[in-house]
């Protein structure tokens, strides 16, 4: 691996370009790359929104963009009654105008694509639709589209996103709202201004029991003890579709809440890159356990065999050297947790704990709480929209991150977080199971900026 990252460094130097690892045939495609797809603005001025997927997740979205003075819904697409349901209840608690529906088949989306015009599309739909509505989307014409996490599942579609974007020149999004978390932005801040020293180590993951979640009961998000356990047709929410993932997928299904603020940090895709990956998982345990406990020995599911072990690690490393280790445990009884650990040569941040320490800042060997820090060093972008942001969802997070990605779409600008950090983010779940599949086998990431990276600027979330 030191040979691949000197090769790296050197190609870095020289400029050269670099061949990617032999994961998937469509990376052998080299697209042309076509200009930024330029948008036309409305004869009103607005612009012009479009929606794949009305469900939960959506819902958090409508509110946003309807307080947008400048943007209109014009059209919405579901196979789900339950989700169109709430958004015409969420429009009219809105006092807002109906958008065009568009319902029925499950390839309902491509009439609406072909039918509509739009700026920006937004797809909030189960994982295995995400590629395939995004590609159809940018086909269509759709200067910016945002799709919700993870972005894809093997490497064959984060190699259909990245050529799709170059092809058209449509700008793709990763809706990744936890890289616009105030605490990791002012993080992000810090780094920037060499708080941490240079960087070295970083921890994350998705650390969420979601039992509940995976089991719904067809009353409520979540599912309610002593109710009948439901998984696909019949529940709501994730339980329709999320659970099945479970049940033949052993890997790290949902990296991107933690490696994409990692990514930020360590500049991925812009002057850096992941190297190689190695994942192990754990036994199967924790949803067995939960069907027995609540739905006893006899009941259907437990005869379930679910490949997802209950705790995934994943250990990644950088051509500049920097390592880092991802966890997934979705299965486990635990309080919610990203655990970012961020670590450079003069210091380090633990998120659990609330705990930074910089050296000549901090008191020797004592930890500082780190929210103190975190208040001197707010980002931006907080400053500018944590008043509008404080009623919104996931702490605000959710209005910073559409209102940057909205702001891109205004000025006819790239995206905060592109196509490339979509592909490269996304791959550690289909590389993580085939490590996993193989003893934890150390595998190559693509380079999917194909050399790009090395000439590449930060980007994301700068300074305003």
């Amino acid at each position: 691996m030191s040979t691949r990252r000197n090769f790296l460094k050197t190609a870095a130097i020289a400029g050269a370009g670099l061949a990617t690892a032999p994961l998937a045939s469509a990376a052998q495609k080299v697209p042309i790359v076509a200009p930024q797809k330029q948008r036309i603005p409305s004869k009103d001025g607005k612009i012009r929104v479009g929606f794949i997927g009305t469900g939960f997740r959506s819902q958090e979205h409508f509110n946003n963009v309807l307080s947008f003075d400048d943007a209109k819904i014009v059209a919405i697409c579901d196979v789900s009654d339950f989700s169109l349901n709430m958004t015409k209840e969420t429009f009219k608690r809105k006092g807002k105008e109906l958008p065009k529906i568009y319902k029925g088949g499950e390839h309902e989306y491509e009439k609406m694509l072909a039918n509509e015009e739009f700026d920006v599309v937004l797809i909030a739909s189960p994982w295995e639709w995400h590629v395939p509505m995004s590609v159809a989307a940018m086909k269509a014409g759709v200067p910016y589209v945002g799709v919700e996490v993870s972005a894809a599942n093997t490497m064959d579609e984060c190699w259909d996103l990245v050529n799709t974007s170059e092809e058209t020149g449509s700008q793709l999004m990763i809706l990744e709202n936890v890289c616009y978390r105030r605490d990791v932005m002012a993080a992000l801040k810090m780094v920037r201004e060499g708080l941490f020293g240079e960087l070295i180590h970083c921890r994350c993951g998705y650390e969420h029991d979601l039992r509940a979640v995976k089991f719904n009961d067809g009353k409520s998000y979540s599912y309610v003890p002593g109710t009948e356990l439901k998984m696909g047709p019949g529940a709501i929410g994730e339980a329709v579709w999320r659970t099945f993932h479970s049940v033949k997928r052993n890997g790290d299904l949902y990296p991107t809440h933690g490696i994409g603020p990692v990514g930020t940090w360590l500049d991925i895709n812009r002057g850096n890159l992941f190297v190689s990956l190695s994942s192990m998982a754990t036994k199967s345990r924790g949803l067995h356990k939960f069907i027995v406990d609540n739905g006893g020995p006899n009941h259907p599911y437990a005869d379930i065999d679910f490949k997802l072990g209950d705790i995934v690690t994943t250990m990644i490393n950088t051509v500049k050297g920097e390592t880092i280790i991802v966890t997934h445990d979705t299965n486990s009884p635990r309080p919610y947790s990203l655990g970012f650990r961020l670590q450079g040569t003069e210091g380090l941040w633990y998120n659990d704990g609330d705990t930074i320490y910089i050296e000549g800042k901090s008191k020797p060997h004592q930890w500082d709480k780190s929210s103190d820090w975190f208040a001197k060093y707010d980002h931006s972008l907080w400053k500018r929209y944590g008043d509008a942001a404080q009623n919104a969802g996931h702490g605000g997070m959710d209005y910073v991150m559409m209102m940057d990605l909205f702001n891109a779409v205004r000025e006819n600008k790239p995206v905060p977080l592109d196509c490339y950090d979509a592909a490269a983010w996304s791959a550690i779940s289909a590389l993580s199971e085939q490590s996993i599949a193989n003893g934890g086998q150390l595998l190559e990431f693509p380079d999917f900026t194909r050399g790009k990276w090395i000439n590449r600027k930060p980007s994301f979330a700068m300074e305003i």
